[in-house]
């Protein structure tokens, strides 16, 4: 009887480190996703050229989240206090390899280059962004090491 109990003792160990093991695993595998997706990611800014009505100066950059919301309230990332932007005007997100810019339902609309945003659109590195009388250049911005992303 001794023995079945010991027995019993040594599978239960060999299931809790096999259970152990394949937790562990299973957090490696994911952080290496999540470091291969940030590697993905481009860094990038949003750079002012118009100002509107803001008190924003031209060549304020800033800073592209992989959701960056853009608009006049400010829990937005970018803020823009023109009174032509709605509160949640336009979202920028990097999804599929691309940045996709979206009008959020705003009165006077979203301009990608001068046309407006009707449904998500791609942006590349140089095209001007509307909201309000404000309009962004999207650029791409160099790491530390001094080389693009």
């Amino acid at each position: 009887m001794d023995w079945v109990l010991l027995v019993l003792r040594f599978l239960l160990a060999a299931l809790l480190y096999a259970f152990l093991t394949a937790v562990a695993w299973l957090l490696w595998r994911d952080l290496r996703r999540a470091v291969r997706r940030n590697r993905a990611r481009p860094a990038g800014r949003l750079v002012v050229v118009e100002a509107g009505e803001t008190n924003l100066e031209v060549g304020t950059a800033f800073p592209l989240q992989e959701a960056t919301s853009l608009g006049r309230a400010p829990f937005n990332q970018i803020a823009l206090p023109d009174p032509y932007v709605s509160a949640r005007h336009a979202l920028l997100t990097w999804r599929e390899g691309h940045w996709w810019l979206e009008d959020l339902g705003s009165r006077n609309g979203t301009l990608l280059n001068g046309e407006p945003v009707t449904r998500p659109t791609v942006v590349s590195t140089g095209d001007l962004i509307g909201v309000g009388r404000v309009a962004l250049r999207l650029e791409e911005t160099e790491t530390e090491s001094g080389t693009r992303r």
